[in-house]
C-alpha cells in the first residue's frame, strides 16, 4: 500500500493510508539515491508499506516514493550529514520574531537559500506583532521592505489572534505546507490557530534567555479539516547549509542571480574580483549589506559568528 508519513520518531513512523494510521518500521536499509541523511524516511514522504498486523495497525516500510523536493539542515552531531526536515513541501512559512526570541538575519537568509535550492517558495511571517514596542515597528517595516524587494512574500501576524490568520487558512487549504522557525516563535500556537481540531502543546518563553522551550521534538504533519497537511517542525537554533557548492550559492540569492551575467568573470565569487556586478550593487545600496555579509559567511563556511549577528545592527 502507499501511505503518507505524518510523524517520525527515529525508529517508528506514523503512516496514513486513507483514513487509517499505521505504526511502521523500516525493513532493512533504505537507500535514497546515495543521499547521506540521518533520517532515510522523512515527514511528508510517500512510502510503500506492507501491513504486518491488521489488528494493531502495524506495518513495514519497503520503499520511499520519489520526492518532489525536500528541505534539509546539517545534522546536529554529524556535520557531514544532513537531516531532512520535511519533503514534498508546496510552501514553507518561516516565522520571524524580533524579540522573545530574536530571529537573527543569518538564520533567515540560510533558510531562504536552502529553500531556493530546492525550489520551495517561502513566506516570511513576522509574528508577535501585538508584543512589540513602538520602536520595534519601523524595524519590522524595514525588514519587510528588504525581503519583499527581492521577491519574498511577507506578512505581519499575531498567532494568538485567530482572526488575524484567516488569510493563511485560505492559502494553505489543500496544500502540504511547512511551518519553521526558532523555538518560541509561536509555531505550535499558529498551527493550533489554523485548525480548531488541533491541540498541539505549546510552552512558555524562558525568562532567563528569552528563548523558547523545545515543545516539538520531532517534525509532525497534521491533516487539516480544510484539506491538505501542515508540518510543524522542531525549533531550529541554527541552519547550516549542506551540499551546495560555493560557486553556486549566489544563484540562490534572487537579487544576486539577476546580476550574475553582468560580472566580468563567469566564475566570479563576488569577493575580490574586479568588475563584479554584485559588489557594485552592494556599494550602490541595491543589494542589502546584511544579505551580502551572510552570503560571504556561506561561501566561507563561517556560520558561527554571523548567527550571532543581531537584526538590531
Amino acid at each position: 500500500m502507499i501511505g503518507k508519513v505524518l510523524k517520525s520518531t527515529g525508529k517508528l513512523y506514523s503512516v496514513l493510508h486513507e483514513d487509517t494510521l499505521y505504526s511502521c518500521r523500516i525493513r532493512g536499509k533504505i537507500r535514497l539515491q546515495g543521499l547521506k541523511t540521518t533520517n532515510p524516511v522523512a515527514v511528508g514522504d510517500e512510502v510503500e508499506f506492507d501491513v504486518s498486523d491488521k489488528e494493531l495497525n502495524q506495518g513495514v516500510i519497503k520503499d520511499v516514493m520519489p520526492r518532489h523536493n525536500y528541505i534539509v539542515r546539517k545534522s546536529i552531531n554529524l556535520s557531514k550529514q544532513k537531516h531532512i526536515l520535511a519533503s514534498n513541501v508546496d510552501r514553507a512559512y518561516l516565522l520571524v520574531t524580533l524579540v522573545a526570541p530574536e530571529t537573527h538575519l543569518a538564520f533567515i537568509d540560510r533558510f531562504l537559500v536552502s529553500a531556493e535550492s530546492f525550489r520551495i517558495p517561502v513566506t516570511l511571517l513576522f509574528n508577535k506583532m501585538d508584543m512589540y514596542f513602538e520602536e520595534h515597528l519601523p524595524l519590522v517595516d524595514a525588514m519587510i521592505e528588504k525581503y519583499e524587494k527581492i521577491g519574498y512574500t511577507c506578512q505581519k501576524i499575531s498567532a494568538l489572534k485567530e482572526d488575524n490568520v484567516q488569510f493563511l487558512r485560505d492559502e494553505i487549504a489543500g496544500k502540504q505546507v511547512m511551518i519553521a522557525g526558532h523555538s518560541g516563535v509561536g509555531k505550535s500556537t499558529l498551527v493550533n490557530a489554523l485548525d480548531d481540531n488541533l491541540d498541539i502543546k505549546t510552552n512558555e518563553i524562558s525568562a532567563t534567555h528569552l528563548q523558547g522551550q523545545h515543545t516539538t521534538t520531532f517534525a509532525e504533519m497534521h491533516p487539516l479539516k480544510s484539506g491538505g497537511f501542515i508540518i510543524d517542525t522542531p525549533g531550529i537554533r541554527a541552519f547550516g547549509i549542506v551540499e551546495l557548492e560555493k560557486e553556486h550559492i549566489s544563484h540562490y540569492f534572487p537579487e544576486m542571480r539577476e546580476r550574475l551575467n553582468h560580472c566580468k568573470f563567469n566564475n566570479c565569487l563576488h569577493q575580490n574580483e574586479p568588475q563584479c556586478a554584485v559588489k557594485e550593487a552592494v556599494e550602490n545600496g541595491e543589494i542589502a549589506e546584511s544579505r551580502y555579509i551572510n552570503y560571504l559567511s556561506l561561501i566561507n563556511d563561517d556560520e558561527d559568528d554571523h548567527f550571532r549577528k543581531s537584526i538590531f545592527g
